[in-house]
């Protein structure tokens, strides 16, 4: 039997559907070339925001369509007569649809109901139920009710064969409950996996000769487990890896919030090579007014005292964010308070938006909505913004040699690589294909739009055995 993922959303998200992945093909299915021919079809799903579930909802009124077509149902329609019959020969063969993720808990009873094409909704707190649900369609019996309200249980080890970086999940779920946000809703309160599972998945990736890792969660530095707090989780997992001649030569983590980011974790990161010198922090806005009422549990002042203590701590670390435009009572002084927080912090790239009400949130209920005409003009302003800080702070990395991890051949050029930097740049430069999944020391000759070009140093052969001159698109 063959299975077909589709997954939205985050990280986390990406590491589950591999790691539900593993359990279809430790019983011996195969992954289908697409939905349209799969025995069983899983949506992994997000729900941060509307236009994430419009999305959802789209596909799965085209879901409809297709089963109605591949159980050979009379008014069934197809774009044409030769997709029809190709999707109904050897009629009847039914396909089974799953939703799973955060959407799927967050609209945990209505869904099904709103949308029958679905036949299982695994909420957050019911992926432990895969096996069974295998069971039954290999068995073809009817879809039966799931326990959505078991305790979360964290995923067996998210690992693609080949692969050379790999998803380690720590934590799950968020206690901080900001008021524009679901998560806390839909993933629940904060639990931590223990060390030593966290240290025997790694070793396991390890043996897989992965190079990088990253370890997930949603407010990851919020990690804490019988007394082990986060900066104690990384500096035991840089010791291991030390001590074991690890493969694995990079370690990150996403995703951080200010409140958790000590100054012990940055003491840790610096005293630690292995260690990537990138850490996203959300400041979500420039305002302390806004943040207060967005309950971010810190004013802008905090959060630049902070910035400062990490660029005196790591000097070379690359710092992104998320910045929300259009929150509810946001008056020009406090898009302006964004604007200037920008401009002296200097974030090397940012995820831009503007505040899409949540319904059950407490800020989709807040007064002083903003105008969607005001929040576009507003967020693209920021775009701008970002886009020229990013520019100037890249240039300044030009003429510098970075250790690279080499990932796939570019798209625009079959003799080039593209890579990235430890501070999670893109980079290509002309190397032969042989050097895919390894480290090289790379010099940076120029950009090219957002991406720095350079040029081979060692690590592997050149494929032109030329230097890339600097070019901007």
């Amino acid at each position: 039997m063959t299975y077909y993922f589709e997954t939205y959303g985050c990280q986390m998200n990406f590491a589950e559907s591999s790691a539900v992945e593993q359990l279809f093909l430790a019983r011996g299915w195969t992954k289908a070339d697409s939905a349209q021919t799969a025995d069983c079809a899983i949506i992994n799903t997000c729900s941060v925001r509307a236009t994430a579930e419009n999305r959802i909802f789209g596909r799965l009124g085209w879901f409809q369509g297709l089963k109605s077509l591949r159980s050979c149902e009379p008014g069934a329609k197809s774009k044409s007569l030769e997709d029809a019959a190709r999707l109904v020969k050897g009629c009847p063969k039914p396909i089974t649809v799953i939703v799973m993720g955060c959407m799927a808990e967050r609209l945990l009873h209505s869904l099904k109901q709103d949308y029958p094409v679905i036949d299982y909704v695994v909420g957050t707190f019911a992926k432990s139920q895969f096996g069974r649900i295998i069971s039954e369609i290999e068995e073809r019996d009817l879809p039966t009710d799931l326990d959505n309200s078991a305790k979360y249980k964290f995923a067996p080890l998210s690992y693609e064969p080949g692969a050379f970086t790999a998803f380690v999940p720590i934590m799950h779920g968020c206690d901080h409950f900001c008021t524009f946000c679901i998560v806390p809703y839909v993933r629940g309160r904060e639990v931590s996996r223990p060390v030593e599972e966290i240290i025997k998945e790694i070793d396991v990736l390890s043996s897989y000769k992965v190079k990088e890792i990253t370890l997930l969660g949603q407010t990851v530095n919020a990690y804490r487990h019988e007394g082990c707090d986060f900066a104690s989780l990384l500096q035991r997992i840089a010791d291991h890896l030390k001590q074991t001649s690890s493969s694995i030569e990079w370690v990150r983590f996403v995703s951080s919030h200010p409140k958790n980011l000590s100054p012990e974790i940055l003491d840790v990161i610096a005293a630690n090579p292995v260690l990537c010198r990138h850490i996203h922090l959300a400041v979500q806005h420039g305002s302390s007014r806004i943040l207060q009422k967005m309950n971010r549990g810190h004013t802008r002042e905090e959060y630049l005292e902070l910035v400062s203590l990490m660029r005196k701590k790591l000097p070379d670390v690359s710092l992104t964010t998320d910045i929300m435009i259009g929150f509810p009572g946001e008056a020009e002084e406090d898009f302006e308070a964004t604007l200037s927080l920008m401009r002296e912090v200097r974030y090397e790239a940012a995820f831009m938006y503007y505040f899409n009400p949540r319904e059950g949130t407490p800020a989709a209920m807040f007064p002083d909505q903003i105008p969607l005409k005001v929040k576009k003009e507003r967020l693209q302003k920021v775009i701008d913004l970002q886009l020229e800080i990013t520019r100037k702070e890249m240039e300044l990395r030009v003429g510098k040699t970075v250790k690279v991890l080499v990932e796939s051949v570019s798209r625009d050029d079959k003799n080039e690589l593209l890579g990235k930097t430890e501070q999670d740049e893109r980079i290509a430069f002309a190397a032969r294909q042989s050097l895919i999944g390894k480290f090289a020391q790379v010099h940076i000759d120029g950009l090219s739009g957002n991406t720095f070009r350079g040029t081979l140093l060692s690590g592997g052969g050149c494929a032109k055995c030329s230097t890339i001159e600097s070019s901007t698109t």
